[in-house]
């Protein structure tokens, strides 16, 4: 029991995170299938362009959920850098989710509802492992990441160490190895 509560404690934040931004997952999913459906299987849409109207509409509605309430207590980086960040990883895992109907559709020739939902099921799947990771890595930003630029989106001039001048004394040399016990936790 002891060992079951100690892991609780190590990972709640990880817990808290997965299961809001499964809520908003659910949500966007109902968002871009209902559409895409709608256009393709209703309108007559192409299965890919339907897909991605879908995706568009449901990203805005997903951003502006994720950073107010999934990663709210994450660092804010300036909401241009983030909603730019989050749009461009939004379409790499478009990408990856139109593999899956591209292939079910186009390879496998499966042109009929219940193929295309399972391949936008198993795509957006995928797609889904990748967001939560980049989301993390990339767009909400830890509060120990050092302060962001919001223009450019790269590190504030005054976080980033200072190179050595000509006067300085000849710089420590760089361990090529790394001590025991101080790797430092993967997020």
């Amino acid at each position: 029991m002891r060992i079951a509560v100690d892991l609780y404690r190590r990972f709640a934040h990880l817990a808290q995170e997965v299961a809001k931004f499964g809520v908003i997952g659910v949500l966007n999913f109902v968002i871009t299938i209902g559409i895409a459906d709608t256009l393709h299987l209703v309108l007559g849409m192409g299965p890919l362009k339907a897909f991605g109207v879908g995706t568009v509409v449901a990203t805005t509605f997903s951003y502006f959920a994720n950073r107010y309430w999934t990663f709210r207590h994450r660092d804010t980086s300036g909401l241009g850098r983030e909603y730019v960040l989050f749009f461009i990883l939004n379409g790499v895992a478009l990408v990856i989710t139109w593999v899956f109907i591209a292939v079910t559709h186009y390879i496998l020739g499966l042109k009929n509802g219940i193929a295309y939902n399972a391949a936008e099921v198993v795509g957006t799947a995928a797609a889904t492992l990748f967001r939560f990771w980049a989301y993390k890595k990339w767009v909400f930003l830890p509060a120990s990441a050092p302060p962001v630029d919001p223009h450019t989106g790269l590190p504030e001039a005054d976080s980033v160490p200072e190179t050595a001048s000509a006067d300085d004394p000849e710089p420590e040399p760089v361990p090529t190895t790394v001590p025991a016990g101080s790797a430092r936790r993967a997020r």
